[in-house]
C-alpha cells in the first residue's frame, strides 16, 4: 500500500475513532491514548496527524461540514420544488447522522469549540439554502416548475424551523430522524403557500441562539 495511502487512512481513523468516543465520552473527557487505541494506531501515529486535542477536534468538525456540504450540494442540485427537494434533504441529512458517527459527533460540539455547527449557525446555514430555492422554484408544484412563491422568506423560515426542529428531537430519541417520522410530518405541511404567511413563523434573526 502507498505510504500517501496509508497516511490518508490513518488519519480518517483517527477521526472516526475521535468521534466514537467524543461520543460516548464527551470531548473533556476523551484521552489522547484512548483514541489512539480505538483507531488501532499507536500515540506517536496519532501525534504525527494531530498536535493536540484541540486540533483533531477542528479535523471533527472539518469532516462532519465536508458531509453536510454534500448533502446541501445534492439539495441545490435537485430538480424537485421546495417542499419536495427538503424533504429529500432532510430523509438523507438525517440518513447520514444515524449512520456517521463523525457528522453525529459534530454536530454536537459546542458552538465554541467547533464553530458552523450549533444551532443558531444551521438555522442561517438552512434558511438561506432554502429561501435561495424558495425564490427560483414554487415549494409545491410539479418537478420543473417555476411558479413564484409568494411568501418565500415564509415559506423557508416554516421549513428550516422543521429540520432545526427534528434535529433538536433526534438528539434525545433517534426515532425522529427515520425516513418514516420524516415523511409523515411532511404529509401534514400545508398545502397553500398562502397559509404559511399565517402561521407566524419568527425571523431567522428572531431564534433563540442554542448549542
Amino acid at each position: 500500500m502507498p505510504t500517501q495511502h496509508r497516511a490518508i487512512q490513518s488519519r480518517q481513523a483517527l477521526i472516526r475513532s475521535a468521534a466514537e468516543t467524543f461520543l460516548e465520552k464527551g470531548v473533556p473527557a476523551a484521552g489522547m491514548v484512548e483514541i489512539s487505541r480505538r483507531a488501532r494506531l499507536s500515540k506517536g501515529a496519532l501525534y504525527f496527524h494531530f498536535t493536540s486535542k484541540d486540533d483533531l477536534t477542528l479535523a471533527v468538525r472539518d469532516a462532519a461540514l465536508a458531509t453536510l456540504q454534500e448533502v446541501e450540494d445534492a439539495f441545490t442540485r435537485s430538480p424537485q420544488p421546495l417542499t419536495t427537494a427538503v424533504r429529500e434533504f432532510t430523509v438523507e441529512l438525517f440518513g447520514r447522522v444515524r449512520t456517521d458517527a463523525v457528522l453525529r459527533a459534530g454536530l454536537r460540539l459546542r458552538p465554541e469549540t467547533a464553530p458552523g455547527l450549533g444551532i443558531y449557525a444551521l438555522e442561517q446555514r438552512w434558511y438561506a439554502l432554502f429561501l435561495d430555492k424558495a425564490v427560483t422554484c414554487g415549494p409545491c408544484g410539479p418537478a420543473g416548475s417555476h411558479a413564484p412563491d409568494a411568501e418565500p422568506r415564509r415559506t423557508a423560515q416554516l421549513l428550516t424551523s422543521l429540520v432545526v426542529g427534528l434535529l433538536h428531537l433526534g438528539s434525545e430519541d433517534g426515532t425522529w430522524w427515520e425516513e418514516e417520522s420524516i415523511t409523515g410530518m411532511w404529509g401534514l405541511l400545508p398545502a397553500a403557500p398562502a397559509r404559511i404567511a399565517a402561521a407566524g413563523i419568527p425571523e431567522p434573526a428572531q431564534l433563540p441562539a442554542a448549542g
